[in-house]
C-alpha cells in the first residue's frame, strides 16, 4: 500500500500534468498567430488610413461601471428619422421612400456598414442531396458563386431547406443564419421550472415553425464570408476585390453575409415549395447583427426575428451599455463593419445615424427584437434596442402602422412580449440564447405571414 507521501506526490504530478495539457490547449497555434497578425495588419492600415493613432479602449464585460444604467442613455440626442440632413422635416410617404430613406441608406453605407458592389458574381444553386420522409422533404444545396473574374478564390454558400411534405401548397419559410447544422440546433425553449430528467426536451424551433406548417431554412454565413480580418482577401469580398484590401467605404462582413442571405431568397423564389413573398429572416449575436442589415437593406424579407445583435445591430451606437462603438473596432470585430467606422471610437455623437434609422428602413414591414436579462446578456444592452425600436415608430406612423405599441418608451418588465404593433420586443429571463422568445416570435409572426 502506497504512503500518504507517494500519494500525495502522484496527485501533484498528476495536477501538474493536467494543467500543462490544458495550458497548452489554451496557447494559440502558429497558424492562429498568423491569422491574428493579419487581422491586426488590416486593421492598423485602416488606422493609418484615416489618420487615427488610437482608439480608446472599449468597454470591459466584467467592469460593473459597463453596466451603470444612470451614464448610459443619450437617447434625446438621436437624429430624427424624419429629418433630412438638412434640416428639413419629410412630410409625406412619397418623400421617405424618394429623398429621405435613400439619403439614410447612404449614411449607412458609406459610414457603418459598407457599400454592397453594384456588380456581385452569379451564384448557381445546386440541389446536391433531397431526404423524404412522412412529415418532411430536406434539401442540401450548395450555392456556386461565379469566380471566373478571380478564378484564386472559391465561394461556395450552404444552404438548407426544410418544406412539410404534405403541404398543399407553397409554404412561409423562417431562414436562420448559424454555424452548420447539427441536428437539434440553438433555440429550444428553456426547460419549465421543475423540469426533470424525464421531462420530454423543448421544442427546437425547427419543430415549432413545422408545427405551424411552415418550413425552416439554415443558411451559413462563414461559407459566405469568413469571421475574421485576416479573411478579408478570400471569401465574396475578396473575390470581389481580386484578393485586395478593401477601400474605407468598402463593404464589411456583415453586408457580405447579408448578400449571401439575400442570394439564398433568389433560390426561393425559384422552388415551388416556398411561398417567397413569406419568407423571414432571424440570427443571433453576431448573426442577429446580420439578419437586421439583410432586412433592411432587402425589402423581399418579408418579416425577421433579430435576437441579442447588441452593438453595429439593434443597438444604439450612442448609448453607453454594454457592448459600445470601440468594441466593435477591436481586432476581432472590426472586419464586420466599413473601414469608415473608425472615425467614430470615441466620437459616437458624430455618426450620422444610428441604430434606430437601421430599424425605420425595415417599415413597414414587421420585425421582432429580443434578448436576455442584464445578468447574463447584459453585453447586448435589451433596452439599446428597445430605445431603437421605440424611436423608428415615427417612420412607422407615417406610413399608417403603429411600430412599437402606442410609441412605448417604457421600458418593460422582463418576459413582457409587446406585440401589438409592426415592431415587436421581448426581454427574456436567462442568457444570451434566442430559444425563450421563439414561441412568442412565432406568434407574432403568425399575423403577418400565416394566412
Amino acid at each position: 500500500m502506497p504512503s500518504r507521501a507517494v500519494t500525495w506526490t502522484f496527485s501533484l504530478l498528476a495536477g501538474v500534468a493536467l494543467a500543462t495539457v490544458l495550458a497548452a490547449r489554451q496557447q494559440p497555434t502558429p497558424q492562429q498567430l498568423e491569422r491574428q497578425r493579419l487581422a491586426q495588419q488590416d486593421r492598423q492600415r485602416i488606422m493609418d488610413l484615416l489618420g487615427i493613432k488610437s482608439i480608446p479602449p472599449g468597454a470591459q464585460s466584467a467592469n460593473p461601471e459597463t453596466y451603470d444604467e444612470s451614464k448610459a442613455d443619450p437617447f434625446p440626442a438621436l437624429p430624427h428619422p424624419l429629418f433630412m440632413n438638412d434640416g428639413r422635416r419629410v412630410t409625406s410617404v412619397d418623400m421617405w421612400w424618394k429623398q429621405r430613406r435613400p439619403e439614410t441608406v447612404e449614411d449607412f453605407e458609406r459610414e457603418v456598414y459598407g457599400r454592397t458592389p453594384k456588380d456581385t458574381p452569379r451564384v448557381r444553386w445546386e440541389v446536391t442531396n433531397t431526404v423524404k420522409d412522412a412529415r418532411t422533404t430536406t434539401k442540401t444545396l450548395v450555392g456556386h458563386v461565379d469566380n471566373s473574374s478571380y478564378p484564386a478564390v472559391t465561394v461556395d454558400i450552404q444552404l438548407t431547406l426544410t418544406t412539410p411534405a404534405d403541404a398543399a401548397g407553397p409554404v412561409p419559410v423562417i431562414m436562420q443564419l448559424n454555424f452548420p447544422f447539427t441536428g437539434r440546433g440553438r433555440g429550444a425553449a428553456a426547460p419549465a421550472a421543475g423540469a426533470t430528467s424525464a421531462t420530454p426536451p423543448p421544442a427546437s424551433w425547427q419543430q415549432q415553425v413545422l408545427a405551424r406548417g411552415w418550413g425552416w431554412a439554415q443558411i451559413v454565413p462563414t461559407s459566405i464570408q469568413g469571421d475574421s480580418g485576416a479573411d478579408l482577401t478570400q471569401g465574396i469580398i475578396g473575390l470581389v476585390n481580386r484578393g485586395q484590401p478593401r477601400a474605407l467605404d468598402d463593404w464589411g462582413v456583415l453586408k457580405a453575409w447579408a448578400w449571401g442571405a439575400s442570394r439564398a431568397l433568389d433560390y426561393f423564389e425559384t422552388d415551388k415549395a416556398v411561398d417567397a413573398t413569406r419568407v423571414g429572416i432571424q440570427g443571433h449575436s453576431r448573426y442577429g447583427k446580420a439578419a437586421i442589415v439583410a432586412m433592411a437593406f432587402d425589402q423581399r424579407f418579408a418579416i425577421g426575428y433579430i435576437s441579442s445583435s447588441g452593438a453595429g445591430g439593434a443597438k444604439l451606437h450612442r448609448r453607453k451599455f454594454g457592448e459600445v462603438v470601440e468594441n466593435v473596432l477591436a481586432a476581432n470585430e472590426y472586419h464586420w463593419m466599413a473601414g469608415n467606422y473608425f472615425k467614430y471610437g470615441g466620437d459616437w455623437d458624430a455618426l450620422p445615424v444610428d441604430s434606430h434609422q437601421l430599424i425605420a428602413l425595415i417599415a413597414p414591414r414587421p420585425v421582432f427584437l429580443s434578448a436576455g436579462a442584464t445578468d447574463g446578456d447584459g453585453w447586448v444592452d435589451a433596452k439599446g434596442s428597445f430605445l431603437a425600436a421605440s424611436a423608428a415608430t415615427p417612420v412607422y406612423q407615417l406610413m399608417g402602422r403603429k411600430g412599437m405599441p402606442q410609441g412605448a418608451n417604457e421600458f418593460p418588465p422582463i418576459d413582457t412580449a409587446l406585440v401589438e404593433g409592426e415592431v415587436g420586443f421581448r426581454q427574456h429571463t436567462g442568457g444570451h440564447t434566442d430559444g425563450p422568445t421563439w414561441p412568442t416570435f412565432l406568434a407574432f409572426a403568425e399575423r403577418f405571414i400565416g394566412k
